[in-house]
């Protein structure tokens, strides 16, 4: 059966077509920097919000309805693998993302939410076979249902530690299946309330414990994805253990765990986290674990993770100089986990918000490409610490002084002059290559 049968194959026509089923600024064969628009960008569609969405949010019912809501059950799922192919193919995406209960309902045991997952995934793997999109990462979901409501890997109570356990030893069999590039941990529910009935230290343990475990399995069964630990602060955990990268980080360290994980980082979650979306990206980048990104943003206006479809031409920009400062996303990529707004309910919004999702970061590439061609960051901050690049600097850099030295030096040059940062100037250059790109 045909879903999007009135939309026609998405293209890119360039900047002057009117078509809004047609990419202004996408090229995918467009070579930018010895790798095409595609390469670089790596675009992937989120199965949950794009065909189990239906424009629910906090204070409201939802508003949308698809050509498969009327089905239930396993039905309802087969039709979601068949409008999602459908959506893949007119969208021309190389990759879409999943938690096993966006593919498959959850059954009344275990047993039968995994042999529900079994037929899903044949379904799945049978249109992989005719199809050039390919699993970028799965997941499995340990947030929603009830028996999470205590965490899951960090959960007081053991059987759901070990609930949660069988859970990600299938989605790892199930990405090895069907040939996942990367597999994804974002613990919705790793974090704790009150530190008045909370043992922070051994629900940490117990993270560890967990993530080597999943380390263990997947070497068992050869699955060579790259793991990735989603940050997100607060909502619906009150202190999240993953709240930003930095703090990511210095888990993977504690718990030796580094040399196994990167981060996949979601653009409104660094902006719940109080950070830019370029901060999160390129604090992974500077430690070298920048893994994937999930491409969407927040209202700066709103407290909760509204995972809007990314349209800030300045945000991508700045998101795509960290990806090429990074040489790319590796076994990553773009994923866009955004919903349309809950006012957006006709299924052609689907396409029209993917479109400009993938023209944003288009266009953040090509003007991230010319920045860094031209030098115009590099130059600037080389220049703001030529301080350390000969004499007293270069002696502080290569470990050649110590506080007795310095003390002496200080006594000598106290009459300290400070240069301007220029910052007003460097936004405004930006501002001119945005505008400037695709004149």
């Amino acid at each position: 059966m045909a879903y999007f049968d009135q939309i026609p194959t998405v293209k890119y026509e360039g900047i002057q077509s009117n078509n809004p089923y047609a990419f202004k600024y996408y090229n995918p064969t467009e070579n930018i920097g010895g790798k095409t628009m595609e390469e670089w960008l790596r675009f992937s569609i989120a199965y949950w919000h794009t065909f189990t969405g239906d424009g629910v949010d906090p204070f409201g019912a939802g508003t949308m309805v698809r050509p498969w809501d009327h089905l239930k059950g396993m039905d309802l799922a087969k039709a979601r693998v068949e409008a999602a192919f459908e959506f893949f193919e007119k969208m021309q995406v190389p990759y879409f993302c999943f938690h096993d209960v966006d593919v498959a309902p959850e059954g009344n045991t275990l047993k039968e939410t995994f042999d529900n997952q079994d037929q899903i995934v044949a379904m799945i793997k049978d249109y992989m076979k005719d199809s050039r999109t390919k699993l970028l990462w799965n997941t499995v979901n340990m947030f929603t249902h009830p028996r999470f409501t205590h965490g899951a890997a960090t959960s007081n109570n053991a059987d759901v530690f070990a609930f949660a356990a069988a859970k990600v030893k299938k989605g790892l069999e199930v990405g090895k299946e069907l040939g996942a590039e990367n597999y994804v941990f974002w613990g919705g529910r790793e974090g704790y309330e009150t530190l008045l009935n909370t043992d922070m230290k051994f629900e940490l343990d117990n993270l560890g414990r967990f993530f080597h475990m999943a380390v263990d399995y997947a070497k068992e069964i050869g699955f060579d994805g790259q793991f990735l630990i989603e940050p997100k602060p607060k909502e619906p955990t009150k202190h999240q253990y993953d709240f930003d990268v930095a703090s990511g980080l210095a888990f993977l360290k504690t718990y030796g765990l580094d040399e196994y994980f990167k981060f996949n980082i979601e653009a409104n979650h660094a902006t719940l986290a109080g950070h830019t979306f370029e901060h999160e990206l390129h604090y992974a980048r500077a430690n070298g674990l920048l893994g994937s990104v999930d491409a969407n943003q927040g209202d700066l206006l709103l407290g909760w993770d509204t995972d809007e479809f990314p349209t800030d031409l300045y945000s991508t920009t700045l998101a795509m100089y960290e990806i090429l400062k990074n040489g790319g996303l590796g076994s990553g990529g773009l994923n866009f986990d955004a919903k349309l707004r809950r006012g957006s309910m006709d299924d052609e919004d689907l396409f029209h918000a993917h479109i400009a999702g993938m023209d944003s970061f288009a266009v953040g590439l090509k003007v991230a490409h010319n920045l860094l061609e031209d030098r115009v960051l590099e130059d600037i901050i080389e220049d703001r610490y030529s301080s350390y690049s000969d004499g007293i600097g270069k002696e502080i850099v290569e470990g050649n002084t110590d506080f007795k030295q310095l003390y002496e030096y200080a006594l000598n040059h106290d009459q300290i002059e400070n240069k301007s940062n220029h910052v007003e100037l460097i936004r405004a250059k930006i501002n001119q290559y945005l505008l400037t790109a695709f004149a």
